[in-house]
């Protein structure tokens, strides 16, 4: 017994010490993986272990197997006095598939494993950054069952990310597959406190349009703490392990392939595993589990980790493992949207008051604006031509809102059996392209089913046939789909700015969950929001209704935290008149779709810096939520030297204030920001 686990231990430091000749073009590959005694002595000559590095020697994988089951742990190495040492941030997790040609979960057996190095390069055009150098470190086990079926886990380790899915070949003449469920687990150390959505019980809420992706997080909670309705978490899942570090949880890859998932309750203490959707979604019709066919390869588990935050703020994990799927038939541009219905509601939706918006775009230069629900019944699809005509003569052009329908909801918003049907929906189209239609809306989703899924993908497709861009509220979470779908703009997926005015419980905690999403729903993918309110009272006179507990600069500070490429925002046509001059003019000014993205400094739910570059402009902006105000010293070396235009609470934390001063020489610049109020700075990159 004493002679094996020795000759176990020389086999894995021989592994360790063969890691480095496993390296990317160009690539450091830092030291060798520190070798695991413990690991060793469980793994035996039979089961072997495989540790993989990210390029830049940081981030490490390690693979192994334990009685008939395939595990996995993650963290990065960190540098101290006493040498490079292992933070383990993920646990020993298992993974998994249970389908209806085999159960793959036990009793498997490690066949062999490749390793190889991937780099690539990508353009986005519309999100939180343009071009993308991606390498990674892939990994590709194969496994026999206890029935001798193969099945592959796939993994790909880049700086500070780590995705993994499963291939699984044609099992001799069975070419199709149902999968059930999986194993995949994430396991964290018992000091870990969460910031995760709960997901919602099925076909609840406001006219059965749950689950949305809409729940209240709870801050820093102890891991393992039952979630608020039993049903476990929606993605993105964000977790702080101590002092030691952060781990982003999501998933990317899924269109009509798969359905979507979300995290599972914990169990074991700290073990959250991959839950596909609950049977009453989708009023209860489709299956909970995917159908594919053979060979195929299951969407992507991410995980995004690191010491710090700045790997979850500026990750792009959810758009270097997919591909686009299919061309964009025209050039679709960003821009900024008015929006009648955030802060006028329904009444709002008649030819008049989608006229005077129309105005307020074009006064501000704007590209879009969205005629929200309600428009065939009260303005009607005639009239809806000549307002087309309308906003073509002033210079804007109109996105249009649907209900996503069928029978799934019972909201009464619409045109509604216009985007389930197929044949309907390409009449839909063409009707919308042939009066100009840049864009639609559509909301009152369903949940996650694969069912589901196609019909976004659907939806998506149809729409790029007819040059329109599409925007999803009330749905899921977006999957990669910048990427794979070149005109799909941004999800709601949030609990977003409708919630204001609905209830002063969702403004008193609007800074609160500003500074949330950054770190979690942002970070994964675009966001409609449709933000920056500049009305202190939330109705159409400013007179009544909800009230605005932040100030002027957090609204304009949000248009900069939040990334949509096309964004709706809530200004109204008396800000142009109530609201300073300079506030004005910095909205006609901001980008929606961006080159470069910088984490500067912040905590998830209390504050957050960030910078962020469109072409040769640098924008920095900053929100606190508390509990008091906040004194910041940001290091800006791109800043460096340059004269910037601030934007800021004057002294009595509430009167906004613009005027310009120079950033240091070093880069650091200091500020002090609110409760509840916000900064920004603003400079050419090329400024002198």
């Amino acid at each position: 017994m004493k002679k094996g686990w020795k000759k176990s231990l020389l086999i894995l430091c021989w592994l360790a010490a063969s890691a480095p000749l496993f390296s990317a073009a160009g690539g450091e590959t830092g030291n060798a993986p520190v070798c695991d005694a413990r690991l060793a002595a469980e793994a035996g000559e039979a089961n072997p272990v495989k540790t993989v590095e990210s390029p830049d020697g940081r981030t490490f994988l390690t693979v192994f197997m334990r009685d008939g089951r395939l595990i996995y742990r993650a963290g990065y190495y960190r540098d101290g006095r006493d040498g490079r040492a292992e933070v383990v941030l993920v646990e020993d997790s298992p993974l998994g598939l249970s389908t209806n040609i085999g159960d793959f979960t036990t009793g498997m057996q490690w066949k062999g494993a490749t390793e190889d190095s991937l780099a690539t390069s990508y353009e986005l055009t519309r999100s939180k950054v343009s071009h993308v150098d991606y390498r990674a470190r892939v990994l590709t086990v194969t496994l026999h069952n206890a029935e001798g079926k193969p099945l592959q886990l796939e993994f790909r380790v880049s700086d500070n990310n780590i995705a993994f899915r499963y291939r699984m070949p044609q099992q001799g003449e069975t070419a199709c597959m149902v999968v059930d469920s999986e194993a995949s687990g994430f396991r964290f150390p018992a000091r870990t406190t969460t910031f995760i959505c709960p997901q919602s019980t099925e076909m609840v809420g406001w006219k059965r349009t749950k689950p949305s992706y809409e729940e209240e997080y709870v801050p820093d909670e102890p891991v393992g703490t039952p979630s608020k309705y039993g049903c476990g978490y929606t993605f993105p899942c964000l977790f702080h392990v101590g002092d030691d570090g952060w781990v982003l949880v999501s998933e990317t890859g899924v269109g009509g392939n798969y359905c979507g998932s979300r995290l599972s309750e914990a169990t074991d203490g700290s073990l959250y595993r991959i839950a596909y959707p609950m049977p009453g979604e989708n009023n209860g019709f489709g299956s909970t589990g995917a159908q594919v066919g053979l060979p195929c390869a299951t969407p992507w588990r991410t995980l995004t980790l690191g010491a710090t935050l700045k790997p979850v703020v500026e990750t792009t994990v959810p758009f270097d493992v997919v591909e686009p799927l299919y061309e964009p038939s025209q050039v679709y541009k960003p821009g900024r949207s008015t929006w009648s219905w955030i802060l006028w509601q329904d009444n709002s939706l008649n030819f008049e008051d989608q006229c005077t918006y129309i105005r307020l775009a074009a006064d501000l230069g704007w590209e879009y604006c969205l005629v929200d629900g309600g428009w065939q019944k009260n303005i009607g699809r005639k009239r809806m031509e000549e307002l087309f005509r309308r906003a073509r003569e002033a210079g804007v052009e109109l996105f249009v809102w649907y209900n996503s329908n069928g029978g799934w909801n019972d909201a009464p918003q619409d045109p509604k059996n216009c985007m389930a049907n197929p044949i309907a929906r390409k009449a839909e189209m063409k009707w919308l392209k042939e009066n100009g239609a840049k864009g639609i809306k559509v909301d009152f989703f369903a949940g996650d089913k694969q069912e589901t899924l196609r019909l976004y993908e659907a939806i998506l497709s149809d729409a790029n046939d007819y040059g329109i861009q599409v925007i999803f509220h009330g749905c899921t979470l977006p999957r990669g789909w910048e990427r794979m779908y070149p005109n799909y703009c941004a999800s709601e997926a949030v609990l977003a700015s409708e919630n204001l005015i609905f209830q002063q419980h969702f403004c008193d905690n609007e800074a609160f969950n500003a500074c949330l999403h950054p770190f979690i729903r942002n970070a994964v993918g675009s966001m409609d929001f449709g933000g920056t309110i500049l009305n202190s009272r939330l109705n159409r006179g400013n007179d009544g209704g909800t009230v605005r507990r932040t100030t002027d600069i957090f609204q304009l500070a949000t248009a900069i935290v939040f990334q949509s490429s096309v964004h709706n925002f809530a200004l109204a046509p008396n800000n142009l008149t109530e609201q300073p001059a300079f506030e004005i003019d910095f909205m006609k000014a901001v980008p929606t779709a961006w080159d470069e993205v910088r984490f500067l400094d912040g905590y998830p739910g209390r504050y957050v810096a960030l910078a962020r570059r469109a072409g040769a402009r640098w924008y920095v902006a900053v929100l606190n939520a508390g509990p008091e105000a906040r004194t910041l010293t940001l290091e800006l070396p791109m800043l460096a030297g340059r004269e910037v235009r601030y934007y800021r609470d004057g002294k009595d934390g509430r009167t906004p204030e613009c005027g310009t001063t120079k950033v240091a020489r070093n880069g650091r610049f200091k500020l002090t920001v609110p409760v509840n109020g916000g900064a920004v700075l603003e400079c050419a990159a090329d400024a002198k």
